[in-house]
């Protein structure tokens, strides 16, 4: 899915966070991610940019993109945090339990069908997330 607005690198300087060299290239890594690395990945995949980049500093920018509302975490059940752009276009995702590929998706009937349970209920929906979670038939 793609990324509804700003970079995490402008969104950064909004927000106040002083933007290191490490730091901006890890927000590319990020922004050009189409998966949900968690911190190995983007330290490999950064550390191919800039070798001098540590994988505590990964961690480090990790926490503090997550705390100023940068990026989202996800978990799938695999141990592993993952994240992505917390401005990514809204979608939902399906976990192969066996492979643990990460498919993203949207269904306009399933988006109508949580509005109106809300509604059902007495809410206006305002965000969700869904994951669900199967195995390969046949």
């Amino acid at each position: 899915m793609r990324r509804m607005g700003k970079s995490i690198i402008s969104r950064s300087a909004e927000r106040g966070l002083r933007m290191t060299g490490q730091r901006r290239v890890i927000a590319k890594v990020l922004e050009d991610a189409d998966d949900h690395p968690d911190v190995e990945e983007l330290h490999a995949r950064a550390s191919a940019l800039d070798a001098g980049i540590s994988i505590a500093t990964v961690y480090r920018t990790v926490k503090l993109f997550e705390e100023a509302g940068l990026l989202e975490r996800l978990e799938f059940g695999d141990g592993r945090a993952r994240y992505e752009d917390a401005e990514r276009d809204h979608h939902d995702h399906l976990i192969d339990m066996q492979t643990g590929e990460v498919i993203e998706f949207v269904d306009p009937e399933i988006e109508e069908l949580q509005k109106r349970i809300a509604k059902r209920l007495g809410y206006k929906l305002k965000g969700h997330r869904l994951e669900l979670y199967g195995v390969k038939e046949g």
